[in-house]
Formats: C-alpha cells, structure tokens, sequence
C-alpha cells in the first residue's frame, strides 16, 4: 500500500490521518472491512424501508417535520430536498484544510457502518476526495447540533453535481463540471442517505485535530523564544530544575521546563544576577514562571486530544444502524463534548499569549532589561526599535482575549423547538482557528525581540541550541540588530519561520527532540 494513502476501517481514524488527508492530500481508500459494514447496514434500511411502519430518516420527515410519513414515491425527493435546503451557509468560504478535514471525516462515519448508505456513496465521498474537489462551504450555518448541518449538506451538495467546488487547480467551478472533468457520476441519494451526509460533528472535530497538531508546535517554540528572553534578560536557569518541577507533578510543567533547560545548556548569559546595575533576586514571573504557565497550556492539549481520540473513535449520525439490525434514533450528534475542548484551548492559547507579550515588552523596556538599549533601538531617540512591533503583539493578545470568551455556553433554539439546545462547537472551532493564527505572531515577534537582545549582548556567549535558531533565522532573511528599517517584511519572515517548524528544527538539531 503506498504510504500515501490512507484506509478506512469500521473502527475510526487517526489523528495523523486527518492531516494527512486534510493538509498532505493523501489518498483515501474504504477497505473491505468497512465496505462489508456498509453494505450489511444498507441490508437493514432497505428492509425497513420496505415496511409500511414510519422509521425516523428512512420514511418520515426531519427535525420538527418527523411527524409526517413519507411514501416511497417521494423518498428520493426527500432526500435530496434536505441537502438543499440544509446548505444554507454564507459568509466567507472556509479553508480547503478545513472542507477535506470535514468529508474524510463524516466518510469515517459512512464507513463504521452505522448510518446505511449505500457503498457507491461512501465510494462517491472518496473519488471527490482523491480527485481534489473541494466543496465551497461557508463560514456560517453550523450550530453544532443535529451535526454541522450546513457545511455538510454544501459537500453532500457537490456529491449530487450541485453547487460550486474548488477543483484541483483552485478554480471555484460548477461541481457537476468537476465531476464530469474528473469521470465522477453523481450520486442519487435513496432512503436515509442525504440524512447520514449531515448529522456529525466533522467540521469542528477536523479543525480541533489541526489546532492540537499547530499548538503542539507552538508550545514547543514558546518554550524556546522564553528561553532566548531568559538569556537576553541575564535571567537565571535554576528555576527550571528538574526537581523544583517533581515536587509539583503536572507532566506539561515538566516538560516545558526541560525544554527550556535544554535549549540554555552552555549558555554564557544566565546567571548574572549581580552583574546588573540594579541586582535580582528572582526573575518576573513572566520568564520564572514559563513553565508553570506553558505547561497547563500542555495539560489542556492532552485532555483535548483525549477527547479528540474518541470522537475519532465514533459514529456519529441519526438514526443509527446497530448491530443487532435495530435502527434507533439517539443524540450523539450533539457538540458539546467537542465544543468544550475547543473553547479550553482558546483560553490556554490566549494565556500563552499574553506571557509571551509581556516577556516581549521587558525586553524593550530600558528600565527592566538589566542594561538593553531602548526598544532594542540602534540609536534611541533617532530609532524606534521595536516599539511598534510589541504594540502589534498587544492588539494580537487583546483579540485573543476576546476569541477566549467561550462559545459553548451560548445556545440559540432552532427547528421550531425541537433543536433547543446547542453546543456552538463550530463557532467554538472557528474562533480557535483565529487564535491559532494570532498566537504564531505573537511567538513570532518575541523570537524578533530575543534573538536581536541576545545579539546586543556583547561579550557575552549564547547557548549552542540558542546560536543554532539565531543563525538559522539570519539565514531565512530575518535581519538583526541595526538602523530602523521596515519592520513588517522582517515580522512576517519570522511569522513563517514558526510556522513551518523551522524555529524547532533548528534547535532540534543541537539538543535532540523536545517535547
């Protein structure tokens, strides 16, 4: 099998498949397992639509409308109507990460079979996939209950040849001409089918599986830009001793502090307490208590990605197919145990944030660096430094702040009463999404600030693992210490070299992994 390619099993998925799939563009392939599971559940819901007895999803009406009995003659009709009318989004398309994320996700679903569809539309889910068709899904139209309704239904539309797509080349098309372009037929949905395309929480599980795979990195090289503040500001390493960290156990305390111990190994900077025209006792919390601080944020990553793992794990939809041939109807579809999550690490990564922010502005602070120049200016007074560069740190960490405020303790009913309590979980999502973004910058401009202070302390000799990220982001085009220049190219350069995992890389390579 090549490596490229992922297989749907009835069990779930993984994690790094969702990425694989959603950010590397690998394959899908629906192996026989699951297409076994597919085609019994199916067995089961034709022969409940045979019957003359209402089954919800098969014969009846949805939501607030499942009172009404529905005649074979009309089935077909009836599912098809739902996915139109349900893809009622608007606002701005969503990430293509974000719409791949979302179909191999509700196609995990078709595959546990669970939801009784027929094969061909799992295939037809898959071929999409593979051939790079995205679905143009909105921004708004998700309450995160009864599924992300809208942004599926707006996949489930592209299945059907309706509505508009991005194909491959990043062309938005007609989906009925991409998927003649790429010999894909239209599926024609049958009893139960257009209902299991749209009750699931994919989209809020697909960007919480991308934000703990981006925040991972991010506490990694928050690590590593308060280590380079810690040695610009002469601090002590002491404080990030393995055993002050044992007698308090939180395994993210730990490991924050061992990675910041790991990048000052060697270094000539920390220390120098007495050195200073005004002497220390104590670091600031901001740098003394780094790990304190970026270890919770770590404590909330491995419980999100806990729940992560059983949502990956499920089979979301309603009704479901069981094994015992029963098709019941059930609330698994409802958020909130997703949307919480998403909301938790809004709040840990605005934190991150904003102890990252006020390490920054105690580096350009002249009466708090211990013997920095003004704002890190070459000549102050003439220059401004980085003065600026922090006030963009600030609005940064402000907006995280606001993206902070929990979405799920919002609920809004909808479906004439019937769907009176929603989780948000999209909404939570979303806003995480922000924040995620944000806090890459905000890491970005302390890594600016550190690396320009470790420069200007002359004579003095940074850790091997610090030299190491320094040069390597000279070499990326990111300038040191001088004249004012334009601030914003330089920025931005260090905004990618975060972002790609450059900044770990670098490091990595004198210290070993970190964590």
């Amino acid at each position: 099998m090549d490596m490229h390619t992922v297989v749907l099993r009835p069990k779930g998925t993984t994690a790094e498949d969702v990425i694989a799939v959603a950010r590397g563009h690998a394959k899908v392939e629906i192996g026989a397992e699951a297409r076994g599971a597919i085609a019994e559940a199916r067995k089961v819901v034709d022969a409940l639509a045979a019957k003359p007895e209402p089954v919800y999803g098969v014969s009846t009406g949805f939501g607030a409308l499942a009172s009404r009995h529905i005649g074979p003659d009309l089935r077909a009709q009836l599912q098809r109507n739902i996915v139109r009318s349900h893809a009622a989004g608007m606002g701005p398309a969503v990430e293509r990460d974000v719409v791949r994320a979302l179909m191999f996700l509700r196609l995990k679903t078709l595959a546990s079979g669970h939801t009784g569809v027929r094969p061909e539309v799992a295939q037809t889910m898959a071929d999409v996939l593979n051939a790079g068709i995205t679905p143009v899904v909105h921004e708004f139209g998700s309450l995160g209950c009864s599924g992300d309704l809208a942004p599926l239904s707006h996949c489930a539309l592209t299945l059907m040849g309706e509505g508009d797509a991005e194909g491959p080349d990043g062309i938005v098309r007609p989906a009925g001409e991409l998927l003649a372009a790429h010999g894909i037929t239209p599926v024609e949905l049958r009893e139960k089918e257009g209902l299991a395309l749209l009750n699931g929480t994919d989209g809020m599980l697909g960007m919480l599986v991308m934000a703990l795979a981006d925040l991972h990195r991010l506490y990694t090289s928050a690590d590593i830009t308060a280590a380079l503040t810690l040695e610009a500001l002469l601090g002590t390493a002491k404080v990030l001793a393995p055993e002050l960290h044992a007698i308090r156990p939180h395994p993210g305390q730990g490991a924050s502090a061992d990675n910041m111990l790991r990048v000052l190994a060697g270094s000539g900077l920390t220390g120098h307490f007495q050195e200073d025209a005004a002497p220390r006792v104590q670091d600031a919390y901001s740098v003394r208590c780094a790990p304190q601080v970026a270890g919770a944020g770590r404590d909330t990553l491995a419980y999100a990605r806990i729940v992560a793992d059983r949502e990956l794990a499920a089979a979301v939809d309603n009704p479901v197919v069981l094994r015992d041939g029963r098709v019941e109807s059930n609330g698994n579809f409802h958020g909130a145990p997703v949307a919480y999550v998403l909301d938790f690490l809004a709040i840990a990564a605005a934190d991150l944030g904003s102890i990252a922010e006020r390490r920054t502005d105690r580096l350009l602070d002249k009466n708090r660096s211990h013997g920095l120049p003004p704002f890190l200016a070459d000549d102050a007074g003439v220059d401004s430094g980085l003065m600026i560069a922090q006030y963009t740190q600030a609005a940064l960490v402000s907006d995280m702040k606001r993206l902070a405020v929990p979405a799920s303790v919002d609920s809004i009913p909808s479906s004439a009463m019937q769907e009176d309590h929603v989780s948000m979980g999209w909404s939570a999502a979303r806003k995480l999404r922000t924040a995620v973004d944000n806090l890459t910058r905000i890491i970005a401009v302390e890594l600016y600030a550190a690396t320009r202070a470790v420069e200007l302390r002359a004579g003095l000799t940074p850790a091997p693992a610090s030299r190491a990220a320094i040069d390597a982001l000279r070499a990326a085009g990111v300038e040191g210490p001088g004249p004012d220049r334009f601030l914003a190219p330089d920025l931005a350069g260090a905004d990618a070299f975060v972002r790609d995992g450059r900044l770990i890389a670098a490091v990595e390579a004198v210290t070993g992994p970190l964590a």
